[in-house]
């Protein structure tokens, strides 16, 4: 039995690291996850397939170690469980969301994987009548991060964006999604050459911007993503000593949405056709690559 899924990356509104309220959007990069299941298949075993998609470079998920499978494997483990399946299962994933830069590549693969999962035992007649809403899915996903160590708060807003589309709000915590709205924006990715991974950032440090946090996230509520995000980028970039010249730049070109992207390395901005071409500028001179794309509004889908 097989099935093929794709999920799709994210951008950071506001990181929930120092609140434990977030929000991202959906983007229109992709990683797409096949799974074979069987019982004549022994054991779990997956797959990066270094190969390319689009013109971006294919990479894998999650750890420092670019070949570590552990997360699309715990994800068919926690959908096995959920259904008490005994079976086999070989995973393989593509992807052209850069790994390690605060994109949401983890929240990709995990909701890739388990929809392809599901897809398999559907085919299978192993899920029978059982009717999965989204954020059952969702929360699949999350657990399966949590175990494979790849997230602080479970990513939850991370996840719910890269599932649903459009622009999520969340309280990762007890996992509620508080608002999504589908928006058109045209978005610019700074991608530095160095990675961050978020095992190595300073979570007490943001104790300190917590109450400014919670004021950029109030912002989101009201609608006023532009702002928030870029209050968000501010503090986080400043608590963290990470470089606020991507931020500045942007600002400086017009741009009234741009933020530091989960805990980096990457910068996201929403863009007029009008400031674009000179952020694209700016930016290049701060080294990396920069990627054009938008926000997506539909989300995840099973592709067969």
């Amino acid at each position: 039995m097989r099935g093929v899924a794709r999920a799709c990356g994210a951008g950071t509104i506001i990181n929930a690291i120092s609140t434990g309220f977030g929000g991202a959007f959906a983007i229109d990069l992709f990683t797409e996850a096949t799974v074979e299941i069987g019982r004549d298949l022994k054991g779990i075993y997956g797959e990066i397939e270094h190969e390319e998609v689009t013109n971006l470079p294919v990479v894998s998920h999650g750890t420092k170690d670019r070949d570590d499978t552990a997360l699309i494997k715990n994800c068919v483990k926690v959908v096995f469980d959920r259904f008490n399946c005994d079976f086999g299962a070989y995973i393989k994933t593509k992807s052209n969301i850069p790994m390690a830069r605060g994109l949401k590549s983890s929240s990709a693969a995990s909701n890739a994987t388990v929809l392809a999962t599901i897809s398999a035992l559907k085919k299978g007649g192993y899920i029978g009548d059982v009717v999965l809403d989204d954020k059952s899915i969702i929360d699949m996903g999350v657990n399966a991060s949590l175990l494979s160590k790849v997230t602080i708060t479970g990513a939850f807003d991370d996840a719910s964006a890269s599932y649903m589309g459009g622009v999520v709000l969340t309280e990762n915590y007890d996992r509620k999604i508080i608002k999504r709205l589908a928006l058109n924006r045209d978005v610019l990715i700074l991608v530095p050459d160095e990675p961050v991974y978020t095992i190595d950032i300073d979570v007490n440090a943001t104790r300190s911007i917590s109450y400014f946090v919670k004021l950029a996230y109030d912002l989101a509520m009201k609608d006023e993503f532009e702002q928030a995000m870029t209050l968000n980028g501010i503090l986080y970039t400043f608590v963290w000593n990470l470089d606020q010249r991507p931020i500045l730049s942007a600002l400086g070109s017009g741009i009234d949405g741009v933020t530091l992207s989960g805990t980096g390395s990457a910068y996201v901005a929403w863009i007029e056709q009008d400031h674009g071409s000179e952020l694209i500028d700016k930016w290049k001179e701060l080294g990396g690559q920069i990627i054009s794309t938008k926000i997506n509004n539909e989300g995840a889908r099973i592709i067969e």
